[in-house]
């Protein structure tokens, strides 16, 4: 599938995930690193041994431990990546599954596949290695159906205020006074009802607690 691979990821369990698939995959020629900073190094190296590498796999977050680095987070990591190599193939192996997120990393970065890390985070590996080894973008499956329903509702500036009042413990019935402070219209608990009642079921939920899980998951709050 590809020659050459570069892993950064700072922990080991899910570096045996890592490694488990790419060996299932009959790939042996992996580098791995632990720092953002060691993983620029080793592709500015790379190209500079006309011995580029082919793909690389990275981790979203980096716990600090003491250790003066440059780039700490991966999509740092991507973008420098991108500047030195544009073509290199980029998988990304994170346990965020926020589709705003995602759907940044797609559009803004151009990464290849995403795979979260979750059960059977292997087997999904082992998929994404495949699909983009055939040119192909690759979205792990228990995200699939996120995204989806996080395109299903068009969210309005004033749906987003209301919800971030209910995510920051505001009873319902507080929140005309909070509107009513702000300027914002319509300010009314009818108008506040409805608008809620419309979401909820426009996403099929029945209650505020759901849909402000729901929007913090989906990156909208």
């Amino acid at each position: 599938m590809f020659e050459r691979v570069l892993i950064a990821e700072d922990h080991e369990s899910s570096n045996i995930s890592v490694r488990k698939a790419l060996e299932d995959c009959g790939m042996a020629n992996n580098d791995y690193v632990f720092y953002c900073d060691d993983a620029i190094l080793r592709i500015r190296q790379a190209i500079k041994n006309e011995s580029s590498y082919d793909l690389l796999i990275t981790d979203l977050s980096f716990d600090e431990d003491g250790t003066p680095q440059k780039i700490t987070n991966g999509i740092d990591l991507i973008k420098a990546a991108r500047e030195i190599q544009p073509g290199i193939n980029i998988l990304v192996f994170s346990v965020d599954g926020k589709p705003a997120t995602i759907d940044y990393l797609f559009k803004e970065l151009a990464i290849n596949a995403f795979v979260r890390k979750a059960r059977r985070d292997v087997t999904e590996l082992k998929l994404a290695l495949e699909a983009v080894s055939k040119r192909r973008k690759y979205l792990s499956t228990g995200l699939r159906q996120t995204i989806k329903e996080s395109n299903t509702y068009d969210f309005k500036d004033y749906d987003i205020i209301l919800i971030k009042q209910l995510a920051k413990g505001m009873l319902q019935k507080d929140i005309p006074q909070y509107l009513q402070q702000h300027d914002i219209s319509p300010s009314g608990l009818s108008s506040i009802e409805k608008r809620l009642n419309h979401i909820r079921e426009s996403l099929s939920f029945t209650k505020n607690e759901q849909l402000v899980a729901f929007c913090k998951d989906v990156g909208v709050i």
